[in-house]
């Protein structure tokens, strides 16, 4: 299965087509947008393409809108957060990502809100953020998107560079 991950796209709507375009020509089986800006998925017209909101728009605060959610892909489960952790715009009865991964009820955590693109492993959860599709950042990352390829036993996560579609990092883990 293979996964393509994308966050903090800021209304820079072209960027966001070019990684999205770059993700399907490689046959993803599904793009995920991480949060801010939850309607640049509504602009691209794309279909399917799964979507958290960030904590400050305002579909996080509409409850008929899942801030966080936990998915079953290939036998790794993920959550889908705007942030790693807790945040002070959390509803009531959203999902805590402490408890997730204190836990060990999720193997892989999918976030994005600090533009700083990173793949690490800690206490046996992977941890990934795809960075930001902004054309500059005052933290200096480029912007990057995440492309994860997975099998029952394997997981190989990647980030690219939007500039030149170069490989930013990339690390692979087994289950």
């Amino acid at each position: 299965m293979k996964l393509g991950v994308i966050s903090d796209t800021h209304r820079h709507i072209v960027n966001f087509s070019k990684a999205v375009d770059f993700l399907q020509d490689r046959s993803v089986d599904k793009i995920i947008h991480l949060g801010d800006d939850y309607s640049d998925v509504d602009e691209l017209g794309e279909r399917g393409i799964l979507r958290v909101p960030g904590v400050f728009s305002d579909a996080y605060q509409d409850a008929k809108i899942p801030n966080r959610t936990v998915e079953n892909y290939g036998g790794w489960r993920f959550l889908l957060s705007h942030t790693v952790s807790s945040h002070p715009n959390d509803l009531p009865g959203d999902l805590v990502p402490e408890d997730l991964i204190r836990d060990k009820r999720v193997k892989v955590v999918l976030y994005g809100h600090s533009h700083m693109p990173d793949i690490k492993l800690e206490h046996g959860i992977i941890f990934f953020n795809p960075g930001h599709l902004k054309n500059e950042d005052k933290k200096g990352f480029p912007p990057t998107f995440g492309y994860i390829e997975l099998t029952i036993a394997d997981l190989l996560v990647r980030l690219y560079n939007l500039r030149d579609y170069s490989i930013f990092r990339e690390e692979k883990f087994r289950k």
